[in-house]
């Protein structure tokens, strides 16, 4: 696949960079004029994963969250939420619903189900002490509606 666009951005993972990260996507995939159903099914998706990164892969401490979105020629997004956190130990139980790492906090689990409802595909990748990436896909069908309208 070839590569139409792409962004890169790294930000300090402060909870406060959450809303900075969903505006950053709505930015990227804006000029495709993508539905509203679809923008925010993206930018969801892409809260869930960075707030992950915050509150489970550096605990509220310091840190860098870093945000990769390609979109390739056949309209396919692609969104790498990066950490270089904690990591996950189980991803399989993590990705259970309601499952979380904040003993006594009253959080409703890291929210790969919401992702997973959201996008066409959830992976996530974790290490240990080196962190952890989600990458969230999602095929933009406006940009096939779009193209089959011009024709």
């Amino acid at each position: 696949m070839r590569i139409k666009n792409e962004m890169r951005l790294d930000f300090p993972a402060a909870g406060k960079n959450e809303s900075f990260a969903r505006l950053v996507i709505s930015a990227f995939i804006l000029p495709l004029d993508p539905t509203l159903e679809e923008l925010s099914d993206v930018k969801t998706a892409v809260s869930e994963a960075v707030t992950n990164a915050i509150v489970h892969g550096y605990g509220g401490g310091e840190g860098t969250v870093r945000l990769h979105a390609t979109l390739f020629e056949d309209d396919l997004l692609r969104v790498d939420v990066i950490d270089a956190g904690r990591g996950i130990e189980n991803v399989e139980l993590a990705r259970t619903p309601f499952f979380t790492t904040c003993e006594g906090d009253e959080r409703s689990g890291m929210g790969f189900t919401v992702m997973e409802s959201f996008m066409d595909a959830v992976k996530v990748t974790s290490k240990i002490g080196r962190g952890t990436t989600v990458r969230l896909e999602k095929r933009l069908r406006a940009c096939e509606e779009q193209a089959a309208r011009r024709a």
